[in-house]
């Protein structure tokens, strides 16, 4: 069996990881001829994140086969962090029976990583039809969670035809936010019907920290006291969704 993956910079590792790691302490990812999938759950079942890597976007990629590998994310994440900001970094599944990690950018490292044994069952999508949808650049969708955790730690989100606003309150204070069609930051609005719901921001700003330093947008779909599906569109890494369960209000 056969599986190598390279990648011109750590970045995208990076990102993936510190995605998968805001949910999850032990991770199996799945390798086909396709490209690199990873599906998982929080513990309390509130986010759920699906990420599909596909071989198009790597420097190089090799899988003649279907492959699972196991880690722990925390001990990735910690070799991951030692690429310098120009190291090509190559992931592959040695005989051994460990995944191999090479670095190399003049200084060459290769460290080994046991794999743990996959205790993941399939986790199944949530079939939703979506009635709102905004699109906003990653900085923008940021600074919004950061303005509204000054005072919730939840958020309201409620479109319109022409204007979204985000708002919440805690017992500190209120905070609300409007955006309109043409407000900077706001790249797509599409409402369907007028929605409204209520998400933790716990999990929405560590999803958002971990994966916006890669830039790009932030497509945020949603329905009345729904969940709520992020996708986070980066040319270099594929497709990241992350499902978010409304808060049940009192």
């Amino acid at each position: 069996m056969v599986f190598v993956a390279k990648t011109r910079s750590p970045d995208e590792w990076k990102v993936i990881v510190s995605a998968i790691s805001t949910l999850v302490d032990e991770a199996t990812f799945e390798a086909t001829v396709e490209g690199i999938s990873f599906r998982g759950m929080d513990p309390s079942h509130v986010a759920l994140i699906d990420i599909h890597w596909p071989n198009s976007t790597f420097e190089g990629y090799e899988c003649d086969d279907s492959v699972k590998f196991g880690v722990r994310v925390d001990e990735l994440s910690k070799l991951i962090k030692r690429a310098d900001k120009r190291d090509a970094i190559e992931v592959s599944m040695g005989e051994d029976s460990m995944l191999h990690i090479k670095m190399y950018n003049g200084y060459r490292r290769e460290y080994k990583i046991r794999l743990i044994e996959s205790s993941a069952s399939s986790t199944p999508l949530p079939k939703l039809n979506f009635n709102s949808k905004l699109v906003l650049n990653a900085v923008a969708f940021d600074k919004v969670l950061s303005d509204v955790q000054v005072v919730s730690e939840y958020i309201s989100i409620e479109s319109e035809s022409k204007r979204v606003e985000f708002s919440g309150k805690g017992d500190s204070g209120e905070a609300d936010i409007i955006l309109e069609s043409e407000s900077a930051g706001l790249e797509e609005l599409e409402v369907k019907e007028n929605s409204k719901a209520t998400y933790s921001l716990d999990y929405l700003t560590k999803i958002t920290k971990a994966v916006s330093g890669a830039g790009g947008s932030i497509a945020a779909e949603y329905s009345t006291k729904m969940p709520l599906r992020l996708e986070f569109r980066m040319a270099t890494v594929g497709r990241i969704h992350f499902y978010l369960a409304p808060r049940v209000q009192d």
